[in-house]
């Protein structure tokens, strides 16, 4: 069974999938399909694709079958941009003699699934396995090649939930598996000081973008540093007057050294 994914990061609901499809008998093995490089994704969000499949392997080697659930770096290796048709296809080439393959994907995915390429091929040559992250909503008919695992782990988080929290300096720890916080914090990927350098960068690029600014001042109102977000959310400011943005959070810092600091106006 194919998880195609971006696994950015991997967590524990990944992996509990994962688990629950080999463990209910649907497949012999799970493969995580990590994805490659998003150029539409800006390097502060989405990874070094090598970094998460050094990731996704730490989960899958940790995980109750690790001989069964491993990871994929099919998707780097093929020509881009990655479509699911392409991979299948190589897939069925070089392997489907030895073997048959089925997906694996959440039912956010299914209303998006007719505007994939050649999606008639994929319904109609391989089983389509449905978790349910959207509640229960009805699934389209699509020739009865979909399943719905209605008693499949459900995850209360998310990986975008999980880079929030890592870019606030937070432990997230028990959402990882196994061995991927380490990595994380080897690699500095999704902290403070990351996404910083990274808007410090496109700063220096657009010196002119007020919105750059206003999203370096909010990681630095996150901070607690109140003087370098000021200067940041003023400065959004002097390039663009009616930025309501800016001046909400220009007010709020002020608001918040005034009752910190009684003597801030003071000589």
């Amino acid at each position: 069974m194919l998880y195609f994914g971006s696994f950015n990061p991997i967590h524990k609901g990944h992996v509990a999938l994962a688990e629950y499809v080999i463990g209910k008998g649907l497949c012999d093995e799970t493969v995580l399909v990590v994805s490659p490089q998003n150029p539409l994704k800006s390097a502060e969000l989405q990874a070094p694709e090598l970094d998460r499949f050094s990731m996704a392997e730490a989960a899958c080697a940790s995980s109750k079958y690790p001989d069964r659930i491993k990871p994929s770096v099919i998707e780097f290796l093929l020509d881009k941009p990655s479509y699911t048709i392409h991979t299948l296809r190589h897939l069925q080439e070089h392997y489907g003699r030895e073997m048959s393959f089925s997906l694996l994907m959440g039912d956010d995915l299914l209303p998006q699934l007719p505007e994939w390429k050649e999606y008639r091929e994929i319904v109609d040559n391989y089983p389509i396995y449905v978790y349910p992250r959207c509640g229960k909503a009805p699934l389209p008919d699509l020739g009865g090649r979909i399943t719905l695992l209605d008693e499949a782990p459900l995850c209360p988080y998310s990986s975008s939930e999980i880079r929030e929290r890592l870019g606030r300096g937070e432990d997230v720890s028990n959402m990882l598996p196994d061995g991927v916080m380490r990595l994380i914090r080897e690699k500095e990927l999704w902290s403070p000081a990351r996404y910083i350098a990274s808007l410090t960068a496109r700063i220096e690029a657009e010196p002119d973008c007020a919105e750059l600014y206003v999203e370096r001042g909010q990681w630095y109102y996150r901070r607690n540093e109140w003087g370098a977000a000021l200067n940041d959310f003023n400065r959004a400011l002097k390039l663009d007057p009616g930025h309501s943005q800016a001046r909400q959070f220009v007010d709020m810092v002020y608001e918040i050294l005034s009752f910190r600091y009684k003597d801030i106006y003071n000589p």
